[in-house]
């Protein structure tokens, strides 16, 4: 996918109840929710999420939700700023939960591009290093199925194909959010952090929480800045292969690589997922990998190298997608059962139900004025019906002449098509996220993938089916996050138009800025390359996936393509028992989408979660209260430190400056 994972539990009574805004709160007209100082702020965040988002995608593809990261660090920017303009006898236009809210918005529409776009999956899946390294050989892996990155056709390609899913639901803004009331669990969480912000018993948490990330801050980018000078040259050197276990499990990647960006993500994940990831790691790396291992020469040449499909390698990849393709069909048939089952029970709802009058107390009265006063605001700044379907249908003429351009193998025709099924696949994936805060737009786009892929065939097939992944990813992701966005604009007292514009501008940066952060990574680290640390997992997932969509199994080593059916309906199961066992037991079972990761990647980053998961455990247990003020800002520091990092390293590494130490660790010589 990615794996897109959220630590979000949170309903929305409890932003309803706690740090509410007032009904008699002035709400600014949604021109004056959009500011300057805004938009630049959103700018340089955007920038920043974009990186953190390429780094995780390029490495080991598993994305935490960051709007609520997005929402602090937008109050810790501007708060900062007003701050030394107030010092210096400057006055300054008052911070708004409102303003916060654009920014937010802004922020998440810029990064969502960072990882819907398919930097990190499907167009480098067209590129000539994961050409090469499956093998010219390889059966349906040809010489002219290969497009390198251009700076220049990924900016075009972003433009003609991020606004659509902004135009595709915005009829249903008021079904989704007022009619169906669905919760949008990262959505609401942001909205009672931006709401805390801006009440007056929230100031001292919010000034608490802003020093807490700035703290955390300093201390990720200046560990980083420590570690690089140990890094050597090459990619053996360093705190990043420092064998903690020893060498024989380092060997098979069993080590803690001291990264603060993945400990900070064990902070925000749940404990489940990093529990899965670090299950998976065990099975995979402590388990099956030995074991297949030692049937080299039987089960596949032993003198094959270590990134040969037709050899250990293959396994790794194909039983990671089995597991992936598993755990993504399940959840995408739940959810449409849960959609059609969700809307049929609101239908009943509406004809059937009696009227009551309730008898309300005060404080129900008060609730109430407040959920009137939301809904107001919600719906006074209308976005016209007309100006969404004539939007989506001009942007869908454009691109389906110009994709064709980019992509010579997708005809018009396919792309038609695909926008055809574009909104009803867009509102399953956002009522969906509504519903479990899980976004599936990968799991749309492989089932896109291997459809075109096998319509088209060899000549071609494996181009049109990764572009027409990134084509439907964009389309269903930025539809969800556009969804979400409405939610925390309803519950922060914020225009719903200033919402959608908010959103534009923060797709048309992320077009320009996400394009950009990728050519940083492409030109100053080694992509692709199996043993560095930019392995983009995903990117040869995807052509794999691709290649079985045109030739099918008929290349895997012996038992693979058993194994896979096996782990394929292994996956099938373990979400069985999660949906059908009682809550206190299915709490504990493992997510078989996180556990897929480190089957192809290695186990090092699982430890590193797994050691933030423990932290934030220890923590909960000595001050919950604490944990859950203050985790989130530990976290967002210590994930964005190691993020603004990247852009000096990227700089030394464009400029061929070395660190000048490496710190190598070997066995000890024997006396």
């Amino acid at each position: 996918m990615g794996t897109e994972t959220s630590s979000m539990d949170i309903t929305e009574p409890l932003v309803v109840e706690k740090n509410s805004p007032s009904v008699s709160e002035h709400v600014p007209e949604w021109k004056e929710q959009i500011t300057i100082r805004g938009l630049v702020v959103s700018a340089v965040l955007g920038c920043l999420f974009c990186i953190i988002t390429h780094k995780l995608n390029l490495t080991v593809g598993v994305i935490p939700s960051l709007n609520v990261s997005a929402g602090l660090l937008g109050f810790f920017f501007v708060k900062s700023w007003t701050s030394f303009l107030s010092q210096l006898g400057i006055f300054t236009k008052p911070f708004t939960r409102q303003e916060n809210t654009v920014i937010q918005t802004c922020v998440v529409a810029c990064y969502g591009l960072a990882f819907s776009g398919g930097f990190g999956s499907s167009l480098i899946a067209m590129d000539e290093r994961t050409y090469e390294l499956i093998g010219p050989d390889y059966p349906g892996n040809r010489a002219k199925d290969i497009i390198n990155p251009g700076l220049g056709w990924m900016i075009g390609f972003m433009f003609v194909v991020s606004f659509l899913g902004l135009f595709s639901l915005v009829p249903l803004r008021k079904v989704m959010v007022l009619d169906y009331k669905l919760t949008y669990p990262s959505g609401t969480a942001t909205a009672m952090l931006i709401n805390s912000f801006h009440t007056k018993t929230g100031a001292e948490l919010a000034g608490n929480q802003v020093r807490k990330l700035g703290k955390y801050l300093g201390l990720s980018f200046f560990w980083s800045c420590f570690k690089w000078f140990f890094s050597g040259v090459g990619d053996s050197c360093g705190f990043d292969n420092f064998p903690s276990f020893g060498l024989t499990l380092f060997k098979n990647t069993f080590y803690f690589d001291f990264s603060t960006t993945y400990v900070g993500c064990g902070l925000i994940c749940p404990h489940i997922v990093n529990c899965s990831v670090l299950l998976g790691a065990i099975i995979s790396w402590g388990i099956l990998w030995p074991f297949v291992s030692q049937h080299a020469g039987d089960w596949y040449p032993a003198d094959l190298g270590s990134n040969d499909f037709k050899g250990l390698y293959g396994y790794k990849v194909f039983i990671s997608i089995a597991l992936i393709l598993g755990d993504g069909i399940y959840n995408l048939v739940k959810i449409i059962l849960i959609t059609v089952r969700e809307m049929y029970k609101a239908s009943s709802k509406e004809t059937s139900l009696p009227t009551v009058t309730e008898v309300l107390d005060d404080e129900s009265s008060r609730l109430q004025l407040e959920e009137k006063k939301r809904e107001e605001v919600f719906l006074k700044d209308r976005i016209p019906t007309w100006f969404a379907l004539s939007g989506y249908v001009g942007l869908a003429a454009i691109s389906i002449g110009t994709i064709p351009m980019i992509f010579p193998p997708l005809k018009w025709y396919l792309v038609l098509c695909s926008y055809i099924l574009a909104p009803a696949l867009a509102f399953c994936n956002s009522y969906g996220c509504g519903l479990t805060d899980w976004s599936l737009a990968s799991t749309y786009g492989k089932i896109g993938l291997f459809i075109v892929a096998a319509a088209v065939g060899q000549n071609g097939g494996v181009i049109a089916g990764v572009a027409s992944s990134a084509v439907m990813m964009s389309i269903v992701a930025t539809a969800a996050d556009l969804m979400q966005d409405f939610k925390t604009g309803y519950l922060t007292l914020s225009s719903a138009k200033s919402m959608f514009v908010s959103q534009l501008i923060g797709t048309g940066m992320g077009c320009i800025i996400a394009p950009l952060t990728f050519w940083m990574f492409w030109t100053a680290f080694d992509i692709g390359s199996p043993d560095g640390p930019y392995k983009a997992p995903y990117a040869v997932i995807f052509r794999e996936m691709a290649i079985l969509g045109v030739e099918g199994f008929s290349e895997l080593p012996k038992h693979c393509l058993a194994m896979c059916g096996g782990f394929f309906a292994a996956a099938i199961v373990i979400n069985l028992l999660r949906d059908l066992v009682p809550k206190k037991y299915s709490q504990y079972i493992p997510i078989p989408m996180a556990m897929a990761v480190p089957f192809y990647i290695g186990a090092y980053f699982a430890v590193d979660m797994f050691i933030g998961t423990v932290i934030l455990f220890v923590w909960e247990k000595l001050n919950r209260r604490d944990a859950e003020d203050y985790a989130g800002a530990v976290a967002s520091g210590l994930i964005c430190g190691d993020g603004i990092w990247t852009i000096p390293s990227a700089v030394l590494s464009i400029m061929r400056i070395d660190p000048p130490i490496c710190m190598y660790f070997g066995p000890s010589a024997s006396s």
